[in-house]
């Protein structure tokens, strides 16, 4: 009965992670950890995991750029509907073009730990006249990185922590410092290279 329940959480954190890149307020990091803290002591489950977690991590990036580059209603609506979203986009679309290579790939790994920043990224991308194949390595390098962080912290806060209430408590508010953290040098360094 245990390995079926972790094999529904596990299941679960999976699709969670393909679908936040277009509804971000998924929780999809709390069920990665939730499903790390149920297979921890399973002999190479928390690698597969988060092989599996970068996997759909990628290819949800892949069903949000193909959304975008059809001009799916439902995204377009959202632009239309939220300036301030549109605003991100077209700020995200001119900072990829004007900084290197290699700024351009920090920004896509960076906008995978901000929240909200992964579907900003790929409705950049999508809304783009550029060819997507640059960001396509970038966003699987990203989703790699995203994958083995988030699995890595709910796996030693579960060996660092007796109960699992505590592991999950502290894998939680370690992932949400890290992206609040995250998200206040993003937005500092826009307002900065605004002035």
């Amino acid at each position: 009965m245990a390995a079926i329940g972790s094999s529904w959480i596990c299941a679960l954190a999976l699709f969670a992670v393909l679908g936040d890149a277009l509804l971000p307020f998924i929780p999809s990091g709390t069920l990665v950890i939730l499903a790390v803290l149920k297979t921890a002591q399973i002999d190479g489950a928390p690698v597969l995991l988060g092989l599996g977690v970068a996997v759909s991590s990628f290819l949800g990036d892949l069903l949000m750029l193909h959304l975008a580059r059809r001009g799916a209603p439902l995204l377009q609506r959202r632009l239309t509907r939220r300036p301030q979203l549109a605003a991100s986009v077209s700020r995200v679309q001119q900072a990829l073009v004007e900084r290197p290579r290699g700024a351009a790939a920090a920004m896509v790994v960076i906008a995978r730990f901000v929240p909200g920043g992964r579907t900003v990224l790929d409705l950049a991308i999508g809304h783009s006249c550029a060819h997507p194949h640059r960001f396509l390595h970038w966003s699987a390098l990203a989703a790699l990185v995203w994958a083995a962080y988030i699995v890595t912290l709910g796996w030693l806060n579960s060996h660092w922590f007796d109960t699992a209430w505590l592991s999950m408590g502290v894998s939680c508010a370690a992932a949400t410092t890290v992206s609040t953290a995250i998200a206040r040098i993003v937005r500092r360094n826009r307002r900065l290279a605004a002035l």
